[in-house]
């Protein structure tokens, strides 16, 4: 028995650039600088502690909680006095102020505390945008780390992608991931482009043809002429896209910005007034400053400003982990105030995988339906084709015997042909394709036993995807396709959908979703073509399905489904609601806090260490409320 598979250059014993999965990136804690300046205010201010609160020489703590004071401070501090060159007061310079104040008037301990935990705030929300970060590189980390690049003598060379240049020459062998976006211009094999044009079968290349990186070259090697930067790539722009639009800030975050400025003035009058009042009428000084210092660090917004981004940041991340790339605060949000939900059909509730839907023997062909797919798989065995694997798979399906194999040869395009019991089968696609299904043409010895049917396989978790999005709004979803009637049916039967709409253009489909809006609702729409594009802008929130998503449509989409599981569309709706949920505790603590220590401080006497503590205290308290969500649990949540 003898193979001969059809390719155009042998393929070299190990590949340079292969599809195995991106290493996971963690951003380690002593990474960030934030984390590493509150850590050095930390020891020293505990070092320093035993020895204040022991009696020892001033001398013996003084050094080290002048470098807690330094190591916490001088950061915000800095970035406080620029904010007063532009005119604005920044709440991080009234926190500064207050330690310093505190320190002014003997309370050395009181305004170290004030700054190792205002410290150790910010490097609790550095630590939660890191992992963010995290999640957006390692998951969109598709294209290969290295090609192999091919100089004018014909020197293979393998070099990091992030090295080749325009014109460059890149040898990509079967099994491998193209390095770069650019031209055929030698060789002939099929390329599995679904994480860019979201096609669901290998797309034959030929000399003049375009490819993708990141796309996975199948059958036959491929030398390519590289046409754009790799910074420049589909690949590159969408890491590009998510990481700008992940820094963006969620509405009532924007809200407290808008009030900060103020606030941070007012309570400069407060305090001002606070201190000059009682002064004015015999007060002690001491006592008047004291009293003034501590209401300036209790009314101070640091809890209510970081009371709503580390619980969407901390979602996001969670979401990252879990293979949804949600692109901004602003778009978790919005997630989690959806109350319908409307689909795609081909690549979002279909994976694009192919399967048998119909057997047709050719009448007298002297073969009934088992025999002729039976003779099909045999012939496709060897094959690695999606579609040879889905015929065999069907094969094995009703448990038909596989015949012995001579003489195979598989040619891109053209389909597989074998010596089977000593006559020559060959099946390959028919030239014109029947509505949504692709037919295979099954024949021996040139005479035409029959045909099969192939259509996309409905993803496993369709169903319950759309079972768990009608719980979570009270609506069973809507089937919007481009598709015919009787494909749209068949998907909607499989997956408990009532409500169908088919052969829909993507104007048809962006007015069904503002008809949707007009009446009041908040539509998810989740899809993943160019088609879908305009419906993903029109929706409340768009997904898009990122393993077959097109270009256009991850760009438009609020967040992507990079790893193409459907039921992790309603558990981000769950996760957005439960960081929506986090953000208004957070702000009833802070506002609890802020209004209970300033009361105390101005009808009775609140004990400065005592302001610090509560005041401080409920600014870690709603950061580690949002870090929650980093939790595996919060994901799994109901």
């Amino acid at each position: 028995m003898v193979w001969r598979v059809s390719t155009t250059l042998a393929p070299a014993p190990q590949a340079a650039s292969t599809a195995a999965a991106p290493p996971r990136r963690r951003t380690r804690v002593l990474a960030l600088p934030e984390a590493r300046w509150a850590l050095v205010s930390l020891v020293a201010f505990l070092l320093a502690l035993p020895l204040d609160l022991g009696g020892a020489p001033a001398w013996t703590h003084g050094a080290l909680y002048v470098i807690a004071y330094a190591a916490g401070g001088w950061e915000p501090a800095l970035e406080g006095l620029r904010a007063l060159r532009e005119k604005t007061l920044d709440v991080d310079l009234l926190m500064i102020v207050a330690a310093l104040g505190a320190a002014a008037i003997g309370q050395v301990l009181d305004g170290a505390l004030l700054i190792v935990i205002f410290a150790t705030s910010g490097a609790l929300e550095a630590l939660a945008t890191a992992r963010t970060a995290d999640s957006v590189r390692g998951l969109l980390d598709l294209a290969p780390t290295t090609a192999t690049r091919v100089r004018d003598g014909g020197e293979e060379t393998v070099v990091p992608t992030a090295e080749l240049a325009v014109g460059d020459l890149v040898l990509v062998r079967p099994g491998e991931r193209i390095g770069a976006d650019g031209t055929v211009v030698e060789g002939t094999g099929e390329v599995d482009q679904a994480t860019i044009t979201g096609e669901s079968l290998p797309v034959l290349k030929r000399t003049g043809d375009d490819v993708f990186a990141g796309t996975l070259n199948g059958t036959g090697a491929l030398r390519v002429r590289v046409g754009r930067d790799p910074a420049d790539s589909v690949i590159a722009r969408i890491v590009t896209l998510v990481e700008e639009a992940s820094r963006t800030k969620a509405p009532t975050q924007l809200f407290i910005e808008k009030i900060e400025q103020r606030y941070s003035v007012g309570v400069v009058v407060a305090t001002l007034a606070v201190f000059g009042i009682p002064l004015a009428f015999g007060a002690d000084l001491t006592d008047a400053l004291l009293r003034a210092m501590t209401f300036m660090i209790v009314a101070s917004p640091c809890a209510v400003v970081l009371a709503t981004m580390p619980p969407l940041l901390s979602a996001i991340a969670n979401a990252g982990r879990h293979g949804v790339l949600v692109k901004s605060a602003v778009a978790m949000e919005r997630l989690g105030e959806i109350d319908t939900a409307a689909l795609d059909k081909t690549g979002t509730l279909t994976e694009g995988t192919p399967e048998v839907t119909a057997v047709t023997p050719v009448a007298g062909a002297g073969v009934d339906e088992d025999a002729l797919l039976a003779l099909a798989a045999t012939a496709e065995h060897p094959s690695e084709h999606p579609l040879a694997r889905a015929i065999v798979a069907a094969a094995r399906s009703r448990q038909l015997p596989l015949a012995p194999v001579e003489d195979f040869t598989a040619a891109p395009g053209r389909g597989v042909t074998a010596v089977i019991d000593g006559r020559t089968v060959h099946v390959g696609r028919a030239d014109s394709p029947e509505g949504a299904e692709t037919t295979v043409r099954v024949t021996r010895d040139g005479t035409l036993l029959g045909t099969l049917a192939l259509t996309d396989r409905v993803r496993a978790d369709a169903a319950p995807a759309t079972a768990a999005l009608t719980a979570l709004t009270g609506t069973a979803p809507a089937l919007l396709t481009g598709d015919h009637a009787a494909a749209a049916a068949r998907v909607a039967d499989a997956t408990g959908i009532t409500e169908v709409r088919a052969g829909l253009l993507p104007e048809d489909k962006v007015e069904a979703v503002r008809d949707r809006e007009r009446a009041g609702r908040k539509v998810l729409f989740v899809g993943d073509g160019v088609n879908d594009a305009p419906a993903l802008a029109a929706a409340h929130a768009g997904v898009a399905m990122g393993g077959a998503g097109s270009d256009l449509a991850l760009e438009t989409a609020d967040a992507v489904v990079v790893r193409d599981e459907l039921t992790a569309v309603p558990a981000v709706v769950r996760l957005s609601r439960r960081a929506r949920r986090l953000v208004v505790q957070n702000l009833a603590v802070a506002g609890v806090f802020i209004t209970v220590l300033v009361l105390w401080d101005l009808i009775g006497h609140l004990p400065l260490p005592l302001g610090v503590a509560g005041h401080e205290g409920s600014t870690v308290l709603v950061g580690l409320n949002g870090l929650r969500l980093l939790r595996e649990s919060a994901w799994r949540a109901e």
